[in-house]
């Protein structure tokens, strides 16, 4: 069975980023036979240019491909990073340090009631300084992997993927990435 719309695939994958200028690419991300990448495809939860590289392979099939910055997450863009009040992380009048840490990836909400995620990258007397941009921004991503499974999608995946962000096969509420998904994988 190929991989068209509506289909469950599972896939086992490395993803690797780096490897300008000499340097070795740094493996990123890692979905094992174990533990693969589970999505169904066609529904909007993966990268669109992710999903064309595999669209029509079989279980069994491997894959090798790299999708530039430009088809994935974009270039890293400076206007994503934002000085917001320190006062706006406060909770019962305090700051919510145990929450609001350098490095931490904290839950927003855009006023127009967009969920996005963004990383403390400095915290001073006045303002938190966020990063709203893809964790993977500015870099091509180079996927290695092999496809193990395509079949229907049943009703209760189908209906699984409604009400979770889909993706990796884990729990969502878990926790997520910085792009709202589950892991880097773009789902």
């Amino acid at each position: 069975m190929k991989i068209t719309d509506n289909k469950f695939v599972a896939a086992s994958y490395d993803l690797y980023v780096g490897g300008e200028d000499g340097q070795a690419p740094e493996l990123m991300e890692r979905a094992t036979e174990k533990e693969p990448l589970t999505f169904i495809f066609g529904t909007g939860t993966m990268l669109e240019s992710f999903e064309s590289k595999l669209k029509n392979l079989q279980a069994g099939d491997s894959f090798d491909f790299v999708l530039p910055c430009d088809t994935a997450y974009g270039e890293y863009d400076e206007e994503r990073v934002a000085e917001l009040p320190k006062s706006i992380f406060e909770v019962d009048g305090k700051f919510d340090s145990e929450n609001i840490a350098v490095d931490k990836i904290v839950p927003m909400m855009t006023t127009e009631g967009q969920r996005l995620d963004g990383i403390v990258l400095e915290i001073t007397d006045e303002f938190v300084r966020m990063d709203f941009n893809h964790p993977l921004a500015g870099e091509d991503l180079h996927f290695v992997g092999k496809v193990l499974e395509v079949r229907e999608a049943t009703d209760e995946e189908m209906e699984q993927l409604m009400n979770s962000c889909a993706g990796c096969g884990h729990d969502c509420s878990e926790g997520q990435s910085s792009n709202g998904s589950c892991r880097g994988c773009g789902c």
